[in-house]
């Protein structure tokens, strides 16, 4: 398909920038990827409405995407209970008085180590510190952008060099597959060092929780009123933290736990897809329950404030389901297979790490998915390796670090729309303000991968 190839999530992106309409330029977006794969095919062009509709169909073919997408409307629900309950104002108030959380400072460094600490799984990161921190955010002035900031730039780079985690155990499954020289396991985590966009993120979340600044569109969010939608209008006046926190303490640990059961006592082979949608569904409960067992509601409200809070994550759910769709119909084009290849043959050495980042990037921002650029480029940089002698680590943390990347900066990624999800943000709002940090550690990175690849090849 070539350069067409590009056409699909092109449109996607102008639009959303254009229109601000997000959810039409999926569509759009996956139409046109439809209609360049009937005129390839040789197909009647009549039918590009129904190979929309049936790719969108066939994301349910997936289990881990009918997880994904039931786990974002249970997140409604989970919200919705702990909001009704007055767990947030509580937990709010409880922190306060112990002194925590009571400057911009140190209720960024908690959302952050929490962030930090909940490295299972990036979605469990994100709506793990969303939920706890929205309360202090709001009662402190800040803006739920630079809250979504904050989660979403923590949540993957940590991720990706923790690695105890699925991330780890999905990229070590890919460099089996290989044959490059040594251990894969050591090979993995020889790339941490290297991995110079995560560690280049984590500065700027750092520097931005402890100095309390921010810059770019951010600074213009937060010199605007912020809203206060986390709250009750009556907060129950026997509310406790607990509402809160034993909820959220059942989805971490029981992310865990699920962790361990579905890899078999292998927390680095589990399913996160299974554990985190598990870990929720379980969080749901447990939250139901408490406030069944306070007698403030019947089963019959707590059922109907459930699924409102299903209901208003719709939208965002909606743009999960597109993005997955697309995504899919992206894969069967080529889409990442031809940018790969803009990586070219002919490079000088020094070149090929940056180049593997750029491509990475590339690959990430136009299909909205950090996984499948690992699965398009580790096949590509693996080769490399070992044809031209070439420092495995250094070039396998540039493609790690170059998916992540693009995934921060692109408005079609799930995960973006999870941690916008998670913090109450408006989706394009949070890509917006995210952007320019992004883009600042992209910048940064690049120029470590050239200074890099000058010392060591």
């Amino acid at each position: 398909m070539g350069w067409m190839s590009v056409i699909p999530p092109l449109v996607a992106i102008l639009v959303v920038f254009w229109r601000k309409e997000v959810i039409v330029a999926l569509l759009l977006a996956i139409a046109s990827s439809e209609l360049l794969l009937m005129w390839h095919m040789n197909e009647s062009l009549l039918y590009t409405f129904v190979a929309t509709l049936e790719r969108i169909v066939a994301v349910f073919g997936s289990a881990g995407n009918s997880r994904i997408l039931i786990f974002s409307l249970m997140v409604g629900a989970l919200l919705a209970y702990i909001r009704e309950s007055g767990g947030v104002a509580a937990t709010v108030e409880a922190l306060l008085a112990r002194g925590l959380g009571k400057t911009k400072r140190s209720a960024s460094l908690m959302t952050v180590f929490t962030g930090v600490f909940v490295f299972i799984e990036s979605n469990l990161s994100v709506l793990t510190a969303g939920i706890l921190s929205r309360g202090l955010f709001e009662k402190l002035g800040m803006s739920r952008a630079r809250l979504a900031y904050l989660i979403d730039s923590t949540s993957a780079p940590i991720c990706i060099l923790i690695l105890l985690n699925g991330w780890g155990a999905y990229v070590l499954g890919m460099l089996e597959q290989q044959n490059l020289p040594g251990s894969s396991v050591a090979t993995l985590w020889a790339t941490i060092p290297f991995n110079f966009y995560a560690l280049v993120t984590l500065v700027l979340v750092f520097y931005t929780a402890i100095s309390g600044k921010v810059h770019g569109p951010m600074r213009a969010i937060e010199a605007q009123p912020q809203p206060h939608q986390d709250l009750p209008e009556h907060v129950p006046s026997n509310s406790k933290a607990r509402y809160m926190l034993v909820p959220l303490l059942v989805m971490v640990f029981g992310m865990v736990a699920f962790m361990f059961g579905t890899g078999g006592g292998d927390i680095t082979q589990g399913d996160g897809s299974k554990s985190v949608l598990y870990a929720t569904a379980l969080a749901c409960v447990v939250a139901y329950l408490m406030l069944l067992a306070s007698k403030r509601k019947s089963h019959q409200q707590l059922v109907n404030i459930g699924f409102k809070g299903m209901s208003e994550l719709l939208p965002l759910v909606s743009i999960v389901l597109l993005s997955l769709a697309l995504g899919s119909s992206l894969r069967e084009l080529g889409t990442g297979i031809f940018l790969a290849n803009l990586v070219g043959d002919f490079l000088p050495l020094i070149l090929i790490a940056p180049m593997l980042f750029l491509a990475g990037a590339l690959i990430s921002f136009t299909t909205g998915t950090s996984w499948g650029t690992f699965a398009i480029l580790i096949p590509i940089a693996a080769p490399m390796i070992v044809a031209l002698n070439l420092p495995a680590p250094l070039l396998l943390a540039a493609v790690l670090g170059g998916g992540v990347f693009g995934d921060h900066c692109s408005p079609i990624s799930d995960t973006t729309a999870v941690s916008a999800l998670a913090s109450g943000c408006d989706l394009l709002e949070h890509v917006r303000t995210q952007l320019p940090y992004a883009l600042t550690g992209g910048v940064i990175t690049f120029v470590l991968y050239i200074i890099a690849s000058f010392v060591m090849i």
